[in-house]
């Protein structure tokens, strides 16, 4: 059996890998709520493998580990990387409501929301510079924190700039044509 700081660690990401999946869950359900659709839930929640994505090369690329302290970075993350979904999807919803064709709303919704997404990504990462480039007491464990934050976010705003839009369109073209033919 395995005992001291390898059983230790074990048992503190116990408690992660089942309040994770619930919290993915708990985010669906809001947003299927306030969506009142399966598509944009879904398509929202495709953001998070994106997040993901760019938290653990970026741990891989620093030569750091997973541990609490990343994973309590893979959770913030998560509602960073929903949140822009959010603004991207729910005005492009907006821009069809009023009436607008779907390859002019995805393009302009793309255009005017490039802003508050770049925005909030911004604000995350530029606030989680310091605790990146600690190297004193403690820095153990703000830096993985740090590095799957800003490394998340940089995948996921690229990726929510340019791949939601286009997986909104291709998703709301096939629905088109499975009501219209």
């Amino acid at each position: 059996t395995w005992g001291g700081q390898f059983r230790n660690q074990q048992r503190a990401l116990e408690r992660p890998s089942v309040i994770v999946p619930l919290t993915v869950i708990l985010i669906f359900i809001m947003l299927y709520s306030a969506f009142n659709s399966l598509r944009n839930p879904v398509l929202i929640i495709l953001n998070i493998p994106f997040a993901l994505t760019g938290g653990i090369v970026a741990l891989f690329l620093t030569d750091l580990y997973l541990s609490v302290p990343a994973t309590v970075g893979f959770i913030a993350l998560l509602g960073v990387a929903v949140l822009n979904g959010v603004v991207m999807v729910s005005y492009i919803n907006q821009l069809r409501d009023e009436g607008m064709a779907l390859e002019e709303a995805v393009i302009l919704g793309a255009k005017l929301r490039l802003r508050p997404v770049l925005m909030t990504a911004l604000v995350a990462s530029l606030g989680l510079v310091p605790l990146l480039l600690s190297s004193g007491l403690g820095s153990e464990v703000q830096r993985p924190l740090a590095t799957v934050v800003v490394g998340g976010l940089f995948t996921s705003t690229l990726l929510t700039l340019f791949l939601l839009p286009t997986l909104y369109a291709w998703i709301e073209r096939s629905r088109e044509d499975v009501a219209g033919g």
